[in-house]
């Protein structure tokens, strides 16, 4: 059922005065010429003043405010403040920025999403939203929510719009939501974008099926492995619940795992997780859920979960919460981000997500992780693996900082674009990560992506050398061409950088693993380590990226994060400069702006 709209279709036109509305996080324009920053009360207000300020590098307007989305202060005072933006009280796609200050609250620069004024010629819609409500579902095929007027300031240019909530979906495997925009004047379809980010793209799904394959991963426990110890532990033991509790799994993939659940009565335990923010996996019920409340939480009598086999419904979710808890732990210890928002709340999943559904995705509708049990064809088993969660909460970490977006989305749902190459990128890099973290025998980590998924190319992607993945056509090396090719195909380019970075050109064996990474122009590179290529990078995504950050941008915010850690002449950003260069990202080769 629809719902009456709450915004007027036309809009007057006013002059946003140096008012403050409500809240700290809010201020808007000053009327007149930018001044200098007043002296304020917290770095929201100092960045807010100083974006204002020097509006000619920020490219705030007139009846333009700015709202802070998150606040990273460094071990040295510095501080980067995040913004989103409305004009006119229309929220601005395309408007996001990160404001730095000095130590004193000084302006020290900007990354802006936006390179021009995203102010509209027009505020007035010639669309009512009901008609823009109607596009949204026929071009979304679903359930179309209240239109809402949006300023989109995306692709160099700033328009009216209308934004719409679609959910149901069909254009979306699992049903889900997706968000399209709509030109209010024109009616033109500026985009339609899934709020999923599977991590089986529909191009590799198709691939998979013309070859005809068949993923037979190895799965489960030894036989007659013992689950291992289970029980309460601390106050549990005096009867008061709920308390914390150590108990074990057997999972599908990463063998016995302990697992911390919560007690809630003297037989009773439910898969939630107290000293993770209460992180907890639940069951989808074979349904297409993008609610959590609605899954059915997990309990056990003995606190020993699963059986290391799909006949107990708790194997997979064993593995689930394994993978969020391990993700959690690797955020927490390598960067001190407490939780995928950085705000203290844990993580959640939902396994047996839909019917044959061979997929796993990060929802940011649901704000958690579904796991479909597999199609039956090509995946037989759960998409529970460890670097598949690590992969796609990551995309979680990115919706939180950068929210890097895709180019556009054709009508199978691939999406395109060096932004969205770069988003798929990053939660390939931070997903081999919390392999690393993890370092389950069961699971060695590596530079591999879905290497026990059990395809005939015994990895879905890797880092050394992107282009062995042939299923995607992963590239190596930048060209004009990734500013639309596919996402999964084009985040070759950002991760082979990285893993030069870490590791250096040429041959090495890690783990087991042979590698030999070639450079673009035959050039050696020589590696940092993987601990401080992975906090340049994470540095770079927190501080310096935005939703249109391409490859060349990321290029200079890895270089600023370099210079920052490890000093401007520092050997650390000499390699970062080295390992762009040797996959094709230059200053020199650096595309005119398109946003």
């Amino acid at each position: 059922m629809r719902r009456p709209h709450i915004r007027h279709v036309a809009i007057a036109v006013a002059v946003t005065t140096a008012a403050t509305l409500p809240g700290p996080a809010f201020a808007s324009a000053p009327a007149g010429p930018a001044r200098a920053a007043a002296p304020a009360s917290s770095p929201v207000d100092a960045a807010r003043a100083a974006a204002f300020a020097h509006a000619s590098a920020t490219g705030v307007t007139r009846g333009d405010t700015l709202r802070a989305k998150d606040v990273m202060t460094d071990p040295d005072g510095k501080r980067h403040v995040r913004f989103v933006r409305t004009h006119q009280g229309l929220p601005v796609l395309g408007g996001d920025m990160v404001v730095h200050l000095g130590t004193r609250g000084e302006y020290l620069g900007v990354t802006r999403a936006a390179d021009h004024v995203v102010k509209p010629s027009t505020v007035e819609a010639r669309l009512t939203p009901e008609q823009a409500e109607r596009k949204a579902e026929a071009v979304a095929k679903g359930d179309a929510g209240t239109a809402r007027l949006v300023v989109d300031g995306r692709d160099g240019a700033a328009a009216l719009a209308y934004q719409v909530l679609v959910t149901d979906s069909e254009t979306t495997e699992t049903g889900g939501s997706a968000t399209v925009v709509v030109d209010a004047r024109t009616g033109r379809i500026r985009s339609n974008t899934p709020n999923t980010d599977e991590f089986i793209s529909p191009s590799l799904a198709a691939t998979l099926r013309e070859h005809g394959e068949s993923a037979t991963p190895q799965t489960g426990i030894a036989p007659g492995a013992a689950a291992g110890p289970s029980g309460l532990t601390g106050i549990a033991a005096a009867g008061r619940y709920p308390a914390t509790a150590k108990g074990s799994g057997a999972s599908l993939f990463a063998g016995k795992v302990s697992l911390t659940t919560t007690r809630t009565a003297r037989n009773s335990y439910l898969l939630k997780d107290p000293t993770r923010w209460n992180t907890e996996t639940r069951d989808a019920k074979g349904q297409e859920l993008e609610s959590f409340a609605r899954g059915k939480a997990f309990t056990d009598g003995d606190n020993k979960w699963g059986n290391g086999a799909t006949s107990a419904r708790t194997t997979a979710a064993v593995d689930a919460q394994y993978g969020i808890t391990q993700t959690l732990d690797f955020y927490k210890k390598t960067f001190g981000r407490k939780g995928i928002k950085n705000n203290g709340t844990g993580a959640r999943g939902m396994v047996h997500f839909g019917d044959k559904v061979g997929n796993a995705f990060w929802d940011s509708y649901c704000n958690c992780m579904a796991y479909g049990d597999g199609d039956g064809r090509v995946f037989k088993k759960p998409l529970v693996v460890l670097d598949v969660t690590g992969h796609e909460l990551t995309h979680g970490v990115v919706d939180a900082t950068a929210a890097l977006e895709p180019t556009r989305v054709d009508d199978d749902g691939n999406q395109y674009g060096e932004a969205g190459s770069l988003n798929e990128s990053l939660a390939d890099i931070f997903g081999s990560g919390v392999e690393f973290s993890a370092n389950n025998p069961k699971n060695p980590p590596n530079y591999l992506v879905g290497e026990k998924l059990g395809l005939a190319q015994k990895f879905l992607r890797r880092l050394d050398r992107p282009s062995l993945d042939v299923l995607e056509e992963t590239v190596d090396y930048w060209s004009p061409a990734a500013y639309d090719t596919e996402v999964h195909a084009g985040s070759g380019v950002s991760s082979h950088a990285f893993y030069l970075l870490a590791e250096g050109s040429g041959r090495k064996t890690i783990n087991g693993v042979t590698y030999d990474s070639p450079t673009y122009d035959g050039s050696r590179v020589t590696g940092i380590g993987r601990a401080k290529a992975t906090a340049v990078f994470y540095r770079a995504l927190t501080r310096y990226m935005v939703s249109t950050t391409d490859f060349h941008d990321a290029r200079k915010a890895t270089l600023k994060a370099a210079a920052d850690m490890y000093g401007a002449n520092s050997r650390e950003r000499k390699a970062v400069d080295a390992a762009w260069a040797a996959v094709n990202v230059t200053a020199a080769n650096t595309p005119a702006v398109r946003r």
